[in-house]
């Protein structure tokens, strides 16, 4: 599972950087075509947007993956170390429910319903572009099993080591 985690990290850092460099020349050709041709792109604006929404997605299934999502944690710190694994295997199976719940079946569903909505400014249909939601769910789902099963274990700890306690 390791491995599996280890490769699926890599690709998403890859696809990140993809996405976000194709984000970076499609606004930039949207300036250049609006700003010094006068001429506005009619798809850049729509395109920047999904693009975007997948970057966000796929970003934020990676920090999770991560564990560097944002966590306040200075009071589960203070408990005995039993308590705060029981707190740490409550908030994964909570995050595992919302991601099947909303980012999976939710994703689907949206997705599945605007499958055959084309898009006016962009020669695709809709519903390929909602596809970011169960795809990250799915993502999410995985990093979220890793986690549990880790913590479980005793191979992480409960509170993320970052930054020292400022309380």
């Amino acid at each position: 599972m390791t491995r599996v985690k280890q490769v699926l990290d890599v690709a998403l850092q890859w696809m990140c950087i993809v996405l976000l460099a194709a984000l970076v020349v499609i606004v930039a050709w949207q300036v250049f075509a609006r700003q010094v041709l006068s001429d506005p792109s009619t798809w850049s604006e729509e395109l920047a947007k999904y693009v975007f929404i997948w970057l966000g997605l796929f970003g934020a299934a990676l920090v999770f993956g991560e564990r560097g999502h944002i966590a306040v944690d200075a009071l589960v710190r203070k408990l005995p170390e039993r308590w705060q694994r029981w707190d740490a295997v409550f908030c994964q199976v909570v995050i595992g429910v919302f991601a099947a719940l909303v980012l999976v079946y939710g994703g689907w569903q949206v997705s599945a319903l605007a499958w055959n909505q084309a898009m006016p400014g962009l020669p695709l249909m809709v519903g390929w572009l909602y596809l970011a939601l169960p795809l990250s769910g799915v993502l999410v789902l995985f990093y979220t099993v890793y986690h549990l099963v880790a913590v479980v274990r005793g191979a992480e700890g409960a509170a993320v080591d970052g930054e020292p306690d400022a309380i």
